[in-house]
């Protein structure tokens, strides 16, 4: 279902007002619209930021060791639009895509890229096709994906055929990478006012947890937050929180979000949750337009709205270390 309405202009530093239902106390950052060039790690429920440049670099271990290493999050490519919030998002993507190959003198490349939805915006053939070719230019050797709302417009069967091959259900799947368990979810299929998981994918969730150590680290990543974070727009999944229950016996949670086309950050105990900006265009802050969609910006501040996310799993910290991109970064 397509959900976006027509270009929606909105003041590039309007204030958010008071009594929007967002818990302030919970967010380390809140709608934040540029890359902080730090990366943070949450030791003991304190952020800790450090300069990229002061990272450990990755190992290479194989599979099932617990090991240092790097992923990228993009998210959000809309391939197909075209109106005035972005007329060359396949652009865009390319301009993500190109971020994510270079990589500074003596360090490695990202083990591999998790794109977390909205890949196309109408579920066409074609746009499947680009958004594939352009995926394809990346140097990183694998790419795991998750689908939004816009790739399940024809009941997702493009989507299943281009990068769902080999999921469970509607495209829910899990892998282990360096000691760290990652499951992917869809919270798109049914989406009315908000995500839904469903019972079929909750019993399967529940079933790949149940043999995992509670010391095993897990990143679950899908397209709409699973947890409530605008529920006017529908900017939450209805029974997120049946899924975060099964989590809660673990020590270290991540959760990667797309879909509202910005960043926006919490912590609840063992559980971090980051939503990441779009390659496409931003979306307005909660309450501060009438609707979500794509929101206008001037033309030379675009790519300072879009970007991609960093992750680095260090070994013996409690939180990953997220730092979010710009495409306007140079760097």
């Amino acid at each position: 279902m397509n959900r976006f309405q027509d270009d929606e202009v909105v003041p590039e530093h309007q204030a958010q007002p008071a009594g929007d239902g967002i818990d302030r106390r919970n967010f380390l950052g809140c709608m934040a619209w540029a890359g902080t060039g730090l990366i943070w790690t949450m030791a003991g429920g304190v952020p800790v930021s450090r300069l990229l440049a002061q990272t450990a670099k990755g190992g290479g271990a194989s599979i099932g060791r617990s090991e240092d290493f790097s992923f990228v999050q993009i998210s959000d490519s809309h391939v197909g639009f075209n109106k005035g919030a972005n007329p060359d998002v396949t652009g865009t993507l390319q301009k993500a895509i190109d971020k994510i190959n270079r990589v500074p003198t003596g360090m490695k490349l990202p083990d591999f890229i998790i794109h977390t939805g909205d890949i196309t915006q109408n579920s066409k053939a074609a746009e499947f096709d680009t958004s594939a070719e352009v995926m394809r230019s990346t140097k990183v050797g694998e790419i795991f994906y998750v689908p939004g709302e816009h790739d399940f417009i024809d009941d997702g069967t493009q989507y299943r055929q281009r990068f769902g091959k080999g999921t469970v259900g509607n495209g829910w799947y899990s892998y282990n990478h360096k000691g760290v368990h990652f499951v992917g979810l869809n919270n798109c299929v049914q989406v009315d006012a908000m995500g839904n998981i469903g019972a079929d994918q909750l019993a399967w969730l529940k079933n790949d947890l149940s043999g995992l150590s509670s010391s095993t680290p897990i990143v679950v990543f899908a397209h709409i937050p699973l947890w409530m974070v605008y529920e006017k727009w529908g900017w939450g999944t209805k029974d997120g929180e049946q899924a975060l229950g099964l989590l809660k016996r673990f020590g270290s949670v991540t959760v990667l979000n797309g879909h509202i086309h910005q960043i926006v950050q919490k912590v609840e105990g063992n559980v971090a949750f980051h939503t990441a900006m779009a390659t496409a265009f931003p979306q307005p802050v909660p309450g501060t337009a009438p609707n979500p969609g794509p929101m206008v910006v001037p033309a030379g501040k675009l790519q300072s709205v879009l970007g991609v996310t960093s992750v680095k799993v260090v070994r013996g910290h409690g939180h990953l270390a997220v730092v979010d991109h710009t495409l306007a970064e140079t760097a």
